[in-house]
């Protein structure tokens, strides 16, 4: 090891640690009520599109009541996850259960590539070979649909930033209210110009949109699995900041990276050869990285760098590791 332990005791009085308020909160209180809402609305309505699809020959009714099924299962696991998230830490799992709502966010956005995938060969299929629609029940059914979506995203829209999670429910039903427009606008073409291609069309650009949210939900879901370091987040700002610390010599083995969606974590080594000033500067790295969003710090402080040759210590203390900033 880079820190030289030598014998006696160094007392160390306790600084207070600074406020990260700025911070979330480590365990986030998920709305589950609103999720549960939204679910109940999106499996009723879900039905009453697969029948009127079917009855009025409308694909994109068809597509949007596949897009809101697979919607079900979406808001169905955030659920769950929301729920196990909230379990403690043990000691198996020591950061808890919250990377649940990363492996819900990443089946989500795959689960928005397989429907819109469907609608486009569908559409395809349609274009080749067109279909009689009952425009008037297609028309009433489309807009049902956006009023229930409408009500679905006006619960879900105070809480579309909380988590990645609730915000790939938001994008779930953000995409069934812009599938019930898309539908509304082709309904309304078929019923004033009888111009059914407007069906299978209209469906082909709603699934690009849908595929934009869903690349966005299994990129960033990726990237926190990957532990990446957060896109808000610089490395070279968190170096400077940590050697601008005075008592801090060289920093190194510096890593950053996401452990939710909510919670970015640090870890690195600072040489600080003064052992003097190790409690202050402890706590002033912590407040550094506060200001950065950074609310699990581990830092470990050494009297010289590992690649440097021995020197005697002018203070008598013991090899000190300290692991700061937990927020069980």
């Amino acid at each position: 090891m880079s820190s030289q332990p030598v014998s006696g005791t160094h007392p160390i009085t306790p600084t207070p640690r600074a406020d990260c308020t700025s911070l979330p909160p480590r365990f986030p209180a998920y709305p589950l009520s609103r999720l549960g809402v939204v679910l109940a609305l999106t499996v009723t309505f879900m039905f009453v599109e697969a029948v009127g699809g079917w009855i009025s020959g409308s694909l994109a009714l068809l597509a949007d009541a596949g897009h809101m099924l697979t919607d079900a299962g979406a808001l169905g696991l955030t659920l769950l996850s929301a729920w196990v998230g909230l379990r403690p830490a043990s000691h198996s799992k020591t950061y808890g259960y919250q990377r649940w709502e990363i492996l819900a966010a990443l089946i989500n956005g795959a689960a928005l590539f397989g429907i819109a995938g469907w609608v486009v060969v569908e559409a395809i299929q349609r274009i080749q070979h067109p279909e009689p629609i009952r425009a008037g029940l297609f028309l009433v059914v489309a807009a049902g649909g956006l009023v229930v979506n409408l009500i679905s995203l006006g619960i879900l829209h105070g809480i579309r930033d909380g988590s990645l999670n609730t915000r790939g429910a938001y994008l779930h039903v953000l995409g069934d209210a812009l599938g019930s427009v898309g539908a509304l606008t082709a309904a309304g073409i078929i019923a004033t110009t009888g111009w059914t291609l407007a069906d299978p069309i209209v469906s082909i650009v709603l699934a690009l949109l849908i595929l934009i949210g869903a690349w966005r939900l299994v990129r960033e879901s990726t990237d926190i699995l990957l532990e990446s370091v957060p896109g808000h987040v610089s490395v070279a700002e968190v170096h400077r900041r940590i050697l601008a610390v005075s008592g801090v010599t060289g920093v190194h083995d510096l890593h950053v990276w996401g452990v939710t969606s909510d919670l970015v974590a640090m870890s690195g080594h600072a040489v600080v050869p003064d052992l003097g000033h190790h409690p202050e500067v402890l706590e002033r790295i912590r407040s550094e990285m506060c200001q950065l969003g950074i609310g699990h710090v581990t830092i470990q402080l050494e009297v010289q760098h590992e690649c440097e040759e021995p020197r005697p210590l002018a203070s008598a203390a013991g090899t000190r590791a300290q692991h700061l900033g937990h927020r069980h």
